[in-house]
């Protein structure tokens, strides 16, 4: 004779456990857990908050420039030289704005976690904005690390 069914208990099958949802659903909880953020979607979010910074303190001085972040640069075959580089900075004229763009995947790849992205994404775009104005990346943002030589 077989044991009386439990109503909602799922079968222990060879001993794993419970089978069903890790999570809670929505009603018995209140309220979802936040999804767990790509490293495209970290990546945009630190890009935007340095990005924000600088804009805001040097949009005068800057003028219209366009912010982006591709995955990797396109590099030409006959590329010989042994670095990738980290970003690209094309100089508007006329009607067409400044273009920053910050190349995600080679950035990624130097950075130990993400404290170190953070003043790795930091950093090189302090430097391309002071090259666009001609200035001292210290004078840009003072969390520029300064040269101790």
């Amino acid at each position: 004779m077989e044991p009386p069914k439990t109503p909602g208990r799922r079968r222990d099958r060879r001993g794993r456990g419970m089978r069903g949802p890790a999570v809670l659903p929505l009603a018995a909880t209140g309220h979802r857990p936040p999804l767990p953020r790509s490293r495209r979607e970290t990546f945009d979010r630190i890009m935007l908050d340095v990005v924000t910074d600088i804009d805001a303190r040097w949009s005068e001085h800057l003028g219209l420039v366009e912010y982006a972040v591709e995955d990797a640069p396109q590099l030409p075959d006959d590329w010989d030289s042994g670095r990738v580089p980290l970003s690209s900075l094309v100089r508007g004229s006329g009607t067409r704005p400044t273009r920053l763009v910050v190349f995600r995947r080679p950035l990624e790849h130097r950075a130990a976690d993400r404290a170190d992205l953070e003043a790795i994404v930091l950093t090189v775009v302090v430097e391309q904005v002071a090259e666009l104005l001609g200035i001292e990346p210290g004078q840009v943002d003072p969390r520029y690390p300064a040269d101790d030589d």
